[in-house]
């Protein structure tokens, strides 16, 4: 009995998309079709290795085919893999199986909306739902299935308009025929010739023979040998993007940006094809994202999901790992203890961090591009991955105070002056921020570097690595600055013949005394907002700021806690005053001759929410700061 479905609400929006706004590049139906069928061979491969039911059904070698009928315009796309039942049709056709689609029709939709075509190809690839391209070419799209294992095959039928009926079939073996009913604007895909071309350019990697016509016909029409198998002297770079797009569900428009390819012997024979993205994957930060490395066993693909295969902090990869000493019937989960697969993910991900280290080193530009993708990934495993922080700590880079460019860690240490034992870090949400901190003055002014921490994770690895060539990491936002006055400021520039920006550093002893009354009478008025006042060593150019004690929790990460984590408030903070600044000079007076206090307490809670400010804290009160601000002006006009 037939059966009609309707889509999900979805999916029928974006067929309608498909059909009617991707024409630019209709070509990628083909590819997405027959890689889906190269995959039901792999899949097959793999089952038929330990399930004597599915391996039963197999008739031949593995293939996929192309057949044409021009009097009913109607192109086939036929393999012989592991095919689907009912239960998979509905879900692999009818539904999209991605808490993301609703997400995919909006930004498509936009996509078409600004004309921007391509874009929404892209899309299409990232998602993974390059089966619907069929209905840029066909009005109406049949596929005919039966799994290995089971005798009932079933047929799926759809004009991509809002419905689909399915219903038993008759099939004589296993696999899947997907009938393309070839509308009239796309009459140039029944033409041999131009389909010959299509699988020449996209799928000639395809580790399955691709042939046309009718069955036992001809010659394959692609090379039908595994990419990964062939001499890198023997691969274009064509050819290796276009296996990049085969196993990523990436369009034309997003090539690798970084292609690694290499074979290994010795204790281990294997090879390894791996691509680094040229985009960001649109999930990369999902908690359920795994990594997506295929793990092949003598050219039999096995699983794209081995843990331990690939790290977390690289879960971006793509690509392909052919093991020579795996068995061939070994379990998906044997593979999470195996041996073999922790020495050749250790020893991948070696390789994958020493390549890394080099292009940061000989093509700095670009790998500021792939940084600004994918750092905070890699930073992950200085957190939780151990094993490889040596050569973590020579691939991680930086922006600072004293260079345009991304800095390491052994850039940063080769400029420190003489005298520092640190390395100093400033963390916020953006580097505009941290460039205009406050904190960062005194470090400047004596030709200190810091670098800059943006990312949520450096608030999380940074305890954890405590040090780099014994050098340890200090926040400039937490404790004392007193080893600036220990640092010897840099040369004079011999070149210009300017001086340093070095602040006077009169006695410590006779600074205090003398601002002794105005810090007593700021700890009265703000006593219950701060925990302490002190004279900073920090500003150069502001008037105060704000630091936490040594043992408190940074400036920074409190933040964060307070925003995720639900932090009823803030601690109390210490709040540092720059003795050489006019405002602190004019209280120092104002105090002295005990006058104008109501100035004097306006001034404190200004100064104090003038430094939450810059810090990004809320004000708590907006409107006392409002009033303080009116009653200050006010007395600066009328003096005038």
């Amino acid at each position: 009995m037939t059966e009609q479905h309707q889509f999900q609400a979805e999916v029928s929006r974006l067929l309608d998309i498909v059909a009617n706004a991707l024409y630019s590049d209709r070509d990628i139906f083909l590819r997405e079709l027959i890689s889906n069928a190269s995959d039901a061979c792999d899949r097959l491969r793999y089952t038929a290795l330990t399930d004597a039911t599915a391996a039963k059904d197999i008739s031949g070698a593995y293939a996929i085919r192309l057949a044409v009928d021009t009097d009913a315009r109607t192109l086939k796309v036929i393999d012989n893999g592991i095919g689907m039942n009912k239960e998979e049709l509905i879900v692999n056709l009818g539904t999209i199986a991605h808490s993301g689609t609703a997400k995919l029709v909006e930004e498509i939709g936009k996509a078409r909306k600004e004309g921007q075509n391509n874009d929404a190809v892209n899309l299409i690839g990232k998602f993974g739902v390059g089966f619907y391209s069929a209905f840029m070419v066909a009005d109406k799209v049949e596929v005919i299935s039966r799994k290995a294992g089971e005798e009932t095959a079933w047929i799926w039928v759809s004009d991509g308009r809002g419905s689909y009926t399915i219903d038993e079939t008759l099939k004589d073996d296993c696999g899947t025929e997907i009938t393309l009913h070839i509308n009239d604007e796309a009459s140039g895909y029944l033409l041999e010739e131009k389909l010959r071309q299509i699988v020449k350019k996209y799928s000639d990697h395809i580790d399955f023979p691709i042939y046309f016509g009718a069955e036992g016909e001809g010659e394959p029409i692609n090379s039908a040998s595994a990419l990964w198998t062939r001499p890198k002297s023997e691969v274009t770079e064509e050819q290796y993007n276009e296996f990049y797009r085969h196993i990523s569900g990436a369009t034309s428009f997003d090539n690798p940006w970084m292609t690694q390819h290499w074979h290994a012997e010795g204790t281990l024979e294997y090879t390894c094809l791996l691509y680094i993205p040229g985009m960001k994957p649109f999930d990369l930060y999902d908690p359920k994202r795994e990594n997506s490395v295929r793990l092949y066993v003598k050219r039999v693909f096995i699983t794209d999901r081995v843990e331990g295969l690939v790290p977390p902090f690289l879960r971006f990869l793509r690509g392909v790992v052919d093991s020579q000493d795996l068995p061939l019937n070994i379990s998906r989960e044997m593979l999470q203890t195996n041996p073999v697969v922790t020495k050749i993910g250790s020893a991948l991900t070696r390789r994958i961090l020493e390549e890394l280290r080099k292009k940061a080193e000989t093509d700095p530009k670009s790998f500021e591009d792939f940084w600004a993708l994918f750092g905070p990934v890699i930073k992950e495993g200085l957190y939780d991955a151990h094993q490889y922080r040596a050569e973590l700590n020579k691939v991680v880079r930086f922006y600072s105070s004293e260079s345009d460019g991304l800095a390491s860690f052994d850039d940063y240490i080769a400029r420190m002056p003489e005298g520092q034992k640190h390395i100093y870090y400033l963390s916020g949400p953006d580097l505009e921020t941290l460039r205009n901190s406050p904190q960062l003055e005194g470090y400047k002014s004596r030709g200190i570097e810091v670098l800059f921490m943006t990312d949520t994770i450096d608030e999380f690895w940074l305890p954890v690595a405590h040090d780099y060539d014994q050098k340890t990491f200090k926040s400039i936002t937490r404790g004392g600055a007193e080893e600036l006055a220990e640092i010897k400021a840099k040369e004079n520039d011999k070149k210009s013949g300017k001086k340093s920006k070095k602040p006077a550093t009169p006695d410590r002893a006779k600074l205090e005394k003398d601002l002794a009354p105005v810090m007593e009478r700021l700890k009265e008025i703000l006593e219950n907002e701060i925990k302490d006042i002190r004279i900073s060593e920090r500003l150069t150019e502001s008037p105060v700021c704000l630091v936490a004690q040594e043992n408190d929790v940074d400036l920074h990460m409190e933040r964060m806690l307070k925003k995720n984590q639900g932090y009823e408030e803030l601690s109390k903070r210490v709040m540092e005053i720059n003795p050489n600044h006019a405002v602190i000079k004019k209280l120092k007076k104002l105090v002295k001759n005990n006058k104008d206090k109501k100035i004097v307490t306006d001034t404190a809670f200004l100064l104090l929410d003038q430094a939450r400010i810059i810090e990004g804290d809320p004000l708590p009160d907006p409107a006392g700061f409002a009033k303080r601000m009116s009653r200050l002006m006010e007395q600066g006009l009328l003096k005038n």
